[in-house]
């Protein structure tokens, strides 16, 4: 059977549509439904599917989204590279509102999350480096080209959530190399490199984190606001990102599985 798509956007906080004229699926995991349905249209040629991470009508808080059903889903559909947007805090001065990172490292600090597919047996992946390098080349190169600044490289600390972090929290983080904070970057990302997927993070700034500034705080209203502010030029970037995305894969990523004796077949 031939696959529905080989690329893919999990859009975050915000981006609730990327595609235009996309046919819907609907699909089943072992795992339960994905956080909506998935949308398949086509971008420079190639055929490429969009899930919104959080539900369209933003249903699923950071902690509850069905991160397993939705790593599955795309697989299944034939999804080997993903691109996944998503909204950060700051926890450096120097990158403020509506600053673009693409980041090259990732620390967890959530708790109670499903983060493997793997209960049974020996399946030990590796995660050194969590982002694919052909899709940060790619990201940071149509960032380029559309004139939108992005910074090369940086570490993401993912909390548990919903709540935003405390001061002293915010401080920590940062004093352990956090450049930026988020609350849905893991387990999605390690969860895509048990599925041998390449998987790439932008990430947009929505406001400096509880520590940076005296006084001032993180609100809900405030991130949602400059997300829909930079809405365009992360939906410009992301389209030609996913058209200049190699055809062929020759990263370490599809190669995660090489060697491991699996539980069961993947889709």
């Amino acid at each position: 059977m031939s696959p529905t798509a080989e690329l893919a956007v999990i859009g975050g906080s915000g981006l609730y549509a990327l595609l235009d004229g996309a046919v819907e699926h609907e699909v089943e995991t072992p795992y339960g439904p994905p956080s909506d349905a998935i949308t398949v249209a086509e971008v420079g040629g190639r055929q490429v599917a969009f899930l919104p991470r959080h539900g369209r009508d933003h249903r699923h808080p950071p902690h509850l989204i069905p991160y397993r059903a939705n790593l599955w889903a795309l697989r299944s559909l034939g999804v080997r590279q993903v691109l996944a947007p998503c909204a950060v805090g700051s926890l450096r001065p120097e990158f403020g509102p509506g600053t673009f990172v693409v980041p090259d490292q990732l620390v967890d600090r959530t708790s109670g999350r499903t983060q493997t597919y793997y209960d049974r047996g020996a399946v030990h992946v590796p995660f050194a480096d969590p982002y694919c390098p052909n899709g940060r080349r790619t990201l940071l190169a149509a960032a380029g080209v559309r004139g939108v600044a992005a910074v090369d490289g940086g570490t993401v600390v993912v909390v548990e959530g919903p709540r935003f972090s405390t001061r002293a929290e915010s401080r920590w983080y940062a004093s352990i190399g956090g450049t930026v904070v988020n609350m849905t970057g893991h387990p999605e990302a390690v969860l895509a490199r048990e599925l041998a997927l390449c998987y790439t993070s932008i990430a947009l700034v929505t406001d400096l984190d509880a520590g940076l500034v005296a006084g001032e705080s993180v609100t809900q209203a405030e991130v949602f606001r400059v997300f829909g502010e930079n809405t365009d030029r992360l939906r410009g970037v992301l389209l030609d990102a996913l058209a200049a995305l190699p055809t062929e894969r020759d990263c370490a990523c599809g190669h995660a599985l090489d060697g491991i004796e699996l539980p069961f077949t993947l889709p």
